[in-house]
């Protein structure tokens, strides 16, 4: 049956849920397709509505994909797609949209995000954004790759402050984040979604994660996500094309870490000390 996944709220009264589904490199092989196809479908059917995919994502063929895999049900799903920042101008936002929209098969993306900073003038992207709201193409917008200092840049444009989310690269060996983009974005009640979780598989062969999460009766990976969504505002959307290891991820939500397994994982992974250039991938 599917299950109840938290909620974290965006600002403007949507809510975010609090697990997701990454499609990075998906729709890339048409041989893979119908496996991540079934990978996605078996997270819809365990409670997990949150799909985040992006026109850069096999030249818009993971959207094709995530076409497939929520026909029938997209009232049920919360859609997350990204543009190109070359394609951020005043009217290349709206084509861009428009082009995932067609792909995605829908007549809404909930949460349409800048993926990185280009040339284009955030207002202009601000703008457009705005403009897609206003016609009900998209329900919320946001960013991905911001730093504080490009945040702050981008509150300061007209309507820069209805941004609703930022999406970086955070997990327990990539913490920088903590140390002022986190408290940040959670001051103005922004969530930060986290790509590469599991450090793309990597933390899922961590020797003192393996040891460590014996004790749960859990995977590496299982504890590596709950060290991610244990925290306010933060959402996690870990990409696999294998529907086994969703059901592993959808169990992550059942760990409660405690005081002294987050004394354990700072030891093991420290937090930061200081200002550190923001990571990406």
């Amino acid at each position: 049956m599917p299950r109840s996944i938290p909620d974290t709220a965006l600002p403007g009264g949507l809510s975010l849920p609090i697990l997701g589904l990454g499609t990075w490199a998906m729709g890339e092989r048409a041989e893979a397709a119908d496996r991540e196809v079934e990978a996605l479908q078996r997270g819809l059917d365990r409670g997990i509505t949150l799909i985040d995919t992006a026109e850069m994502y096999g030249d818009g063929g993971a959207e094709e994909v995530v076409a497939r895999a929520i026909a029938g049900r997209r009232e049920k799903t919360f859609i997350v797609s990204k543009v190109y920042p070359w394609n951020a101008s005043s009217t290349g936002t709206i084509t861009a949209c428009d082009d995932s929209l067609r792909r995605l098969k829908t007549d809404c993306i909930d949460l349409y995000l800048l993926h990185w900073r280009g040339s284009h003038p955030l207002a202009e992207t601000v703008a457009a954004f705005e403009a897609l709201k206003a016609a009900g193409k998209i329900r919320a917008w946001g960013v991905s790759n911001f730093d504080v200092a490009d945040m702050e840049e981008l509150f300061a444009v007209e309507d820069g402050a209805n941004c609703a989310a930022n999406q970086v690269m955070y997990n327990l060996t990539r913490r920088g984040i903590e140390f002022d983009l986190v408290p940040w974005c959670r001051e103005r009640g922004l969530p930060v979604m986290a790509y590469s979780p599991i450090e793309q598989g990597l933390l899922a062969r961590h020797p003192d994660l393996v040891h460590m999460a014996k004790a749960y009766q859990a995977t590496p990976a299982q504890l590596a996500l709950a060290f991610v969504i244990s925290q306010p505002g933060l959402v996690a959307i870990p990409k696999t094309s294998d529907p086994h290891r969703v059901e592993e991820n959808v169990a992550a939500l059942d760990i409660a870490l405690t005081v002294e397994d987050r004394r354990v994982l700072d030891a093991l992974f420290p937090p930061p000390q200081r200002k550190m250039p923001l990571e990406m991938v």
